[in-house]
C-alpha cells in the first residue's frame, strides 16, 4: 500500500475516534479507588544486587488503574486512583480521613498489620472496603480477621503450603528447619509445621539461627560463614533445608555451606511467592513487559498484589456495568466472581477469611521451577484450597 493510502486510512481513524470520543465520555462512568500506605524505613538486604525500591506495590496499583481504563474505554467506564503516602512519622487515620473525604469507598493497602487493623476499625472506615496487598500475616485472616478487608497477597500458610506440597511431591520429606528471631520468622516456621503434618513430611529438627558475622565484607569473612554454616548442619540427616528469615538477613548464606550437599528452600533460594521475576507462562510476559516499561524495574510480589487489587475492582465494575462500590463489592464477593491473573487459574475470594485464593509460584532467582497446588493433591471444591487454612479450620469469625 502506497504512502498516501496510509495516511489517508490515519485519517479516517483519526476523524472516526474525534466523533466517538464526546459520546463515549459524555456517559462515561468512574470508579473512584484509593491507595493507602505509609513510607518506612527500608532495611538492605544481605546483598547489594536488589536494592528494595521506593515506590513498591504503588507501582502494581498504578498499572492496574492503565489495564482498567483500557477495557473501559470501550464500557464506558473511566477509573481513578487517589494516592494517599503517609510519611513513615506521619498519621495513617488522616491519610484514610483524606481518602473518605473524597468519596472513596473502595481502598487498596501497603500497610502492615498493625496500621492497618486500626485504620479499618475507625469509625471513618464504616462503609469502606480495603484491599490488603502488604501483608501475608496469618492473624488477619485468623483470629484478628475483618469483614471489610479483602487480602491480596498469598498468607504465610499459603506459602508453607505451596511449598511443602513441592517438597512431598519430590520426595524430599524430611526437613531441616532454620528459623530467625522476627515475628514474621516464628509465624512461617509454626506453617511449615502445620504444612509438614498436613500433607506427611517430617521436620528433623528446627534450630534457631543466632551466628552473627564480624566483619562479613572483609576479604576472608566468606570463609567464617561457610565454616559456621557447615558446623551447623553437620551431624543431622536431612533432605532439605528450609530457612525462615523474611529480614533476608542469613538466608542467602545457607546455600553450597552445608555440611552434606542439600538443597535450600523457604524464604530465600528456592521461595514460594505470589509472583516472580523468571515467571514468564499462562501470557505473564505480557504483564512483565508492561510493568518494566511503566515502572523502569521488575515487578514485585506486592506490586502484583496491589495491581491484583486495582484489576479486581475493574472487573467487577465491568461485569456489574456499574460504578457503584457496593455493587462492585456484592459481585467480587459472589460465586460468579473471577480474576484473570497470569497463573493459569481463575482467581476468588474466599467467603470465610476474605483471602484470594491463587496458586503460588516457587522460584529461584533465575527460574520457575514448579506452581503448587501439585499435582494429586486434591480437595472436594476446589484444588487452590488445599493452600492456606481452610474453612473447616479457619479461625476467622467476622459476624
Amino acid at each position: 500500500m502506497s504512502s498516501w493510502r496510509h495516511a489517508t486510512l490515519l485519517m479516517v481513524i483519526l476523524i472516526v475516534a474525534a466523533a466517538l470520543a464526546p459520546a463515549a465520555s459524555a456517559g462515561e462512568e468512574t470508579v473512584r479507588i484509593g491507595w493507602l500506605s505509609q513510607a518506612v524505613k527500608r532495611s538492605l538486604p544481605l546483598s547489594y544486587l536488589d536494592q528494595p525500591p521506593q515506590d513498591e506495590g504503588i507501582q502494581g496499583a498504578r498499572l492496574g488503574i492503565a489495564d482498567n481504563d483500557t477495557t473501559g474505554h470501550f464500557t464506558g467506564q473511566s477509573f481513578i486512583l487517589a494516592e494517599a503516602i503517609v510519611p513513615e512519622d506521619g498519621d495513617v487515620a488522616a491519610g484514610l480521613r483524606e481518602l473518605t473525604a473524597k468519596g472513596i469507598r473502595l481502598v487498596v493497602t501497603d500497610l502492615a498489620a498493625p496500621e492497618l487493623l486500626s485504620a479499618a476499625g475507625m469509625p471513618e472506615a464504616v462503609g469502606i472496603t480495603f484491599f490488603d496487598t502488604g501483608s501475608a500475616s496469618d492473624r488477619l485472616r485468623g483470629e484478628d480477621c475483618r469483614a471489610n478487608i479483602l487480602h491480596l497477597l498469598p498468607s504465610h500458610a499459603m506459602l508453607a503450603d505451596g511449598l511443602v506440597q513441592y517438597l512431598v511431591a519430590k520426595r524430599w520429606q524430611n526437613l531441616l528447619l532454620v528459623v530467625g528471631h522476627g515475628d514474621g520468622d516464628r509465624e512461617f516456621a509454626g506453617d511449615i509445621h502445620h504444612a509438614a503434618l498436613k500433607f506427611q513430611a517430617r521436620i528433623v529438627q528446627e534450630k534457631p539461627w543466632t551466628f552473627i558475622p564480624g566483619a562479613r565484607r572483609t576479604d576472608t569473612g566468606h570463609f567464617a560463614i561457610q565454616a559456621e554454616v557447615a558446623r551447623f548442619t553437620q551431624g543431622i540427616s536431612y533432605d532439605v533445608l528450609v530457612v525462615a528469615d523474611e529480614g533476608d538477613e542469613f538466608g542467602d548464606d545457607l546455600s553450597y555451606r552445608t555440611f552434606d550437599p542439600r538443597p535450600v528452600a523457604g524464604t530465600q533460594a528456592l521461595v514460594p511467592t505470589a509472583w516472580a521475576r523468571p515467571h514468564e507462562q499462562w501470557g505473564a510476559t505480557q504483564l512483565q513487559e508492561r510493568f518494566l516499561h511503566r515502572a523502569k524495574r521488575w515487578m514485585t510480589d506486592r506490586d502484583y498484589a496491589a495491581w491484583m487489587a486495582v484489576r479486581a475492582i475493574g472487573e467487577a465494575a465491568t461485569r456489574t456495568k456499574s460504578a457503584d462500590p457496593a455493587a462492585i463489592l456484592a459481585f467480587m464477593r459472589g460465586d460468579r466472581f473471577e480474576l484473570a491473573a497470569y497463573k493459569g487459574a481463575r482467581l476468588s475470594f474466599r467467603s470465610w477469611d476474605g483471602q484470594l485464593r491463587q496458586p503460588v509460584l516457587l522460584a529461584d532467582a533465575r527460574s520457575l521451577v514448579s506452581v503448587s497446588p501439585q499435582p494429586g493433591f486434591l480437595h472436594q471444591f476446589s484444588e487452590l484450597d488445599t493452600l492456606g487454612i481452610d474453612k473447616p479450620e479457619t479461625k476467622c469469625r467476622m459476624g
